[in-house]
């Protein structure tokens, strides 16, 4: 289901702002931090301000169109439409290499069971180092 709807179905209205952000999100088809939704919007309506594009980015949050996750020293989204997936980021280099969602199965079972406790393990960003950072010396 389209995040349009999503936000209709849950009695949000679609303010220009909105409009704007989700179809940036829509074509973006990959990962974005909310500076580059900022830039663009600025481009089209440099009236809109900051804090507005956040909320709204909050609000896709809380209604499922998008997901959050923390790199380093920045958040990340990305569309729900995506699916579920994870990220290995090496804190030397920056290269990020995806990993499948079913990886942490086995935790969030664990967890579960140990603990009585539901992980949510949507969109983890992890950080550590790359095969060819890890070879090298210094």
């Amino acid at each position: 289901m389209s995040c349009h709807v999503t936000l209709k179905e849950n009695g949000f209205r679609l303010t220009q702002p909105r409009r704007l952000i989700l179809d940036y999100i829509h074509d973006k088809g990959d990962h974005f931090t909310a500076e580059e939704i900022i830039s663009y919007v600025h481009e089209k309506f440099p009236r809109i301000n900051k804090s507005t594009i956040y909320r709204t980015l909050e609000l896709l949050e809380k209604n499922e169109c998008v997901f959050k996750s923390e790199s380093m020293d920045r958040a990340i989204y990305h569309h729900a439409e995506e699916g579920h997936h994870h990220h290995l980021v090496c804190i030397k280099c920056g290269k990020t290499i995806e990993c499948a969602d079913d990886l942490f199965t086995p935790v969030e079972k664990s967890i579960a069971k140990r603990y009585g406790f539901q992980v949510d393990l949507k969109h983890l960003v992890m950080s550590g180092l790359c095969e060819e950072c890890k070879g090298r010396r210094g």
